[in-house]
């Protein structure tokens, strides 16, 4: 019984509530640490003591290599970084990393999930230099034209400004790179579901770009984009592949008896008879590039004159913003008809 009344006593004392006294402190537990003192430094045992701090080289390049972190907070902070860094460098000043080397890193952030990342993106694209920018269209083409047949309405908005950048800078190498003219019109399509009769009536278009309460206003942004980038394919004023006729319509030159003094010149494109294809291999038609406005009108008539005129037709009828967005093509397409194609 002794033992027992032992062991009993022994578990008690672990549930029992220490008595505290009026005046007395607690007392301490047994893993306390003192931390009443104080200290005038903190000394690292591997501190840098070099005084030159990382150069802006370095720090953009270190920014350039964040974006493919997989935070949407880093992508976003680092491009805000490399815009601020453009944007105060002076316009005589090269970039510290070739816009070449540059582009293969941005392109794909303009399938990016976040919406902060996509918009600070197009910023930092606006600061590089239109004439590097020119000569790598076609590498950044393929992702525009992925965003514009993306799933999110978001990226798809975002897309189609990327897309009026390009135009705006570079529209003759965009309408003319590979690819350029009938993959983009055929996504121009896709976009405002233009394809077919039934896909053109503008109930069927709400439901394209998603949110509710839009008021048509992303429909508005694509037909304003498609406008220049009509124009810049087969507008008038453009003189790279046009014959001008004079009072007589006997062609430019000096009249009689040299008549279509054009075909006598020397061509102004390096590949003047590449669309008869003599020898080359069947012909990919839409990933070819079309130099000329002949090229691109011809082709434009064939495949995409009819959906195109249906679908502006549509919008119309519809009224408001995207009837007066719509004028606007009906215009480039209006001059470019009373151009003498030669097709």
């Amino acid at each position: 019984m002794g033992s027992s009344s032992k062991k009993k006593k022994e578990k008690q004392k672990d549930f029992q509530k220490p008595k505290l006294k009026v005046g007395k402190a607690k007392a301490k537990p047994d893993n306390f640490t003192d931390t009443s003192f104080k200290t005038k430094s903190i000394t690292l045992t591997q501190q840098s003591l070099t005084l030159h701090a990382p150069s802006t080289t370095h720090q953009f390049t270190h920014h350039v290599s964040l974006l493919n972190s997989k935070s949407d907070t880093q992508r976003r902070d680092s491009l805000a970084h490399l815009t601020t860094h453009l944007t105060s460098a002076p316009t005589s000043q090269p970039l510290p990393i070739p816009v070449s080397t540059l582009l293969p890193t941005l392109s794909p952030l303009i399938l990016d999930a976040s919406t902060t990342v996509r918009t600070q993106l197009l910023k930092l694209l606006r600061t590089l230099p239109p004439n590097d920018v020119e000569d790598h269209v076609a590498s950044l083409m393929p992702y525009v034209r992925a965003g514009m047949t993306h799933l999110a309405a978001d990226i798809r908005v975002t897309a189609v400004d990327v897309l009026s950048w390009l135009v705006e800078i570079a529209g003759e190498a965009v309408v003319s790179c590979a690819g350029g003219w009938i993959k983009t019109l055929n996504c121009f399509l896709s976009v405002l579901g233009w394809h077919t009769e039934e896909s053109s009536k503008w109930s069927s278009n709400r439901a394209a770009f998603g949110k509710a309460g839009a008021k048509g206003k992303p429909m508005v942004k694509v037909l304003g984009v498609l406008a220049e980038f009509l124009e810049a394919g087969i507008g008038e004023d453009g003189d790279d592949g046009e014959m001008e006729v004079d009072e007589s319509g006997t062609g430019t030159g000096g009249g009689f008896p040299i008549v279509q003094t054009d075909v006598h010149m020397v061509p102004k494109s390096a590949q003047p008879y590449v669309y008869l294809n003599l020898f080359g291999a069947p012909r990919d038609e839409e990933g070819e590039m079309y130099e000329t406005r002949e090229e691109r009108f011809r082709v434009f008539k064939g495949r995409f004159l009819v959906p195109v005129e249906r679908g502006l037709e549509s919008a119309r009828q519809d009224g408001g913003e995207v009837g007066r967005a719509s004028s606007a093509v009906s215009k480039v397409l209006k001059e470019a008809r009373g151009v003498d194609w030669e097709v």
